[in-house]
Formats: structure tokens, C-alpha cells, sequence
């Protein structure tokens, strides 16, 4: 039996490119199935990517996040593709990407831009800066060696896509998907993809400030959630590096005289003490409730390609 491919595209006013972006994925996966998702659009979106001969539905509620999870709710595939609506990645890619998922080599393959064209060809600034920085913190925070952590250009198995909660409703969609996979130990692969800048005209719907803080927060959030003894043991000893600089002088001061005379130095002292050790323990506990929930996403897994 053939395997089946559903092509996602989450759209928000991209009228200007989503018609060519259909075609091309339809000639280099012509049995695959294709989705545009309109999200809102305030231009003639749906009705070109209709015209083109995708498959249109519609998610009311803004943002890719939501786009995204109600996406990998209604669709059921054994190979999902998912790619932007902006033309910026190149289709020849999309046939080796789903192999790699299709021959269970990968359960998420990411189309890596940043070691290909993207740090020439895109022309704002901060945008570049942002995505170093968050490479850096994600492969230093969890250890991996993920070079594109914000592409849109991906693949994903059926196990991946059905067992990923979507927590983002926006852009940071993708950090996510990002740090799940690694914590969960899925296989993953990473391609050179060459990247292009929008065509003239195409406005980018990604605000490089408020934007790049959501995805900052939410690599904070999910740093806690995945590594909570690292998190917590990282702010337990900021606060016992505290305890220990404002209790020095008033222990020094009672050796050579056996008189306290900073009270108030040493009671702060003990506060951030007493709140180092909460936190540290805290870390402790939380870091077997994450373990034991592994253990269960690992089972759920193990039921779900049974039931498959």
C-alpha cells in the first residue's frame, strides 16, 4: 500500500505567492495531498490556492500555533511536509525530505537554512542575530546540535505529529517542535536548504521584537518544564552566591570581635538560604515528575504505532 503524504501550508495574507508555492509542491510530490490552511487572510488567499488545487480550510483563531495544531488534528497521513506559504524554500527538496521520514530514518527532518543562503538573502538584521542566539541557547541548554532551530520547512512522521502537544499559539511554534524532539528523543536529520527572501511585495508577518521575546519565553518555559533540576539549581545558586556575599562580612565580624553588628546583612543572608535549598529541592522533585512523564510519553508511543 502507498504511503501518504499530506503537504500543511499555514497561510496569512499571502496572495501574492501561494499559488506558485502549490504548483511547485504538486509537480515534485504529485500523490501528495495538499493543505493551505487560511488563517484569516484579509486578501484572496484561499481562492488562489483553491484555483491552484489545494485543499483550503480555515482556522479562525490567529496565530501558527493554532494553525498548526489543528492542522496535525484533522489531517491523518504517514508523512507530513510541512513548508510556509512565502516561497521562500525551494520544493526539489521536499521529495528527499519525506523519504527520510517515509523510510523511518527520521521522525522529524529539518530543512536547515542557516547553513545554506539564509544569512544572505535575508535582509533584516535582527532576524539573523535572533536566530544565532537561539540556536546557541536551546544546543546549550539541551545539549544538541540542531543548526536551524526556527525553520519552517520540516517533515514529520505520523508518531511525531500525533503525539506532540501544541502548546504556542504563534511563530515560537517552532522551538517548540524543536525542543520536544530532543527531549523525546526522536530521530531527527537536517538538510542544507537554500533560502531566498520574499519576493517583492510579500510582507513578512513576523515581528522581530515582540515575536523573538515570545520565543525567548518560551524557551525560559519549556527549559523549566523539560530540565527542572538544571532550572532551579541555576537560580538556587544565584541566591546561595547571595546568601553567601551578604553573610560573609557580619561572620567575619563576629570571629574577630564575637560581635554582629549587621543584623540585617545576616537575616537576608539566611533568607536567601532557606531560598536556595527550597529551590534546589523543588528542582529534585520536578525532575522525577518529568522523568515519570517520559517514561509514559514513551509507552503512549509504543501504543499508538500498535494500534497503527
Amino acid at each position: 500500500m502507498s504511503k501518504k503524504i499530506a503537504v500543511l501550508i499555514p497561510c496569512y495574507n499571502e496572495s501574492k505567492t501561494i499559488a506558485k508555492v502549490v504548483a511547485d509542491y504538486r509537480k515534485v510530490l504529485p500523490q501528495a495531498d495538499i493543505y493551505v490552511y487560511d488563517n484569516n487572510s484579509t486578501d484572496n488567499t484561499a481562492e488562489l490556492a483553491e484555483k491552484a488545487g489545494a485543499i483550503v480550510r480555515f482556522e479562525p483563531r490567529q496565530g501558527k500555533g493554532n494553525v498548526i495544531r489543528t492542522m496535525f488534528r484533522e489531517i491523518e497521513a504517514d508523512c507530513y511536509l510541512m513548508i510556509d506559504g512565502d516561497d521562500t524554500y525551494p520544493a526539489e527538496n521536499a521529495p528527499e525530505m519525506c523519504e527520510l521520514v517515509l523510510s523511518g530514518q527520521a521522525d522529524m527532518v529539518i530543512g536547515d537554512r542557516l547553513s545554506s543562503t539564509y544569512f544572505t538573502e535575508n535582509k533584516r538584521l535582527f532576524h539573523n542575530f535572533g536566530n544565532r542566539i537561539v540556536r546557541l541557547l536551546i544546543n546549550m541548554i539541551f545539549h544538541n546540535h540542531v543548526n536551524d532551530i526556527m525553520t519552517g520547512y520540516r517533515a514529520f512522521s505520523y508518531e511525531f505529529v500525533k503525539g506532540f502537544p501544541v502548546l504556542s499559539k504563534g511563530f515560537e511554534i517552532e522551538t517548540e517542535m524543536t525542543i520536544h524532539a530532543v527531549n523525546k528523543n526522536f530521530k531527527l536529520k537536517e538538510i542544507p536548504v537554500a533560502y531566498r527572501d520574499r519576493p517583492k511585495g510579500s510582507v513578512s508577518k513576523l515581528n522581530t521584537y515582540s515575536d523573538g521575546f515570545k520565543v525567548l519565553k518560551t524557551i525560559g518555559y519549556l527549559f523549566a518544564e523539560y530540565k527542572p533540576a538544571l532550572f532551579f539549581n541555576c537560580l538556587a545558586l544565584v541566591f546561595l552566591l547571595g546568601s553567601i556575599i551578604l553573610g560573609i562580612p557580619p561572620f567575619a565580624e563576629y570571629f574577630k570581635t564575637g560581635i554582629v553588628l549587621r543584623f540585617p546583612s545576616l537575616i537576608v543572608a539566611g533568607i536567601f538560604l532557606i531560598i536556595a535549598l527550597l529551590l534546589s529541592a523543588t528542582g529534585i522533585i520536578l525532575q522525577v515528575v518529568a522523568k515519570k512523564h517520559r517514561e509514559l510519553y514513551e509507552l503512549y508511543l509504543n501504543d499508538m504505532r500498535r494500534k497503527k
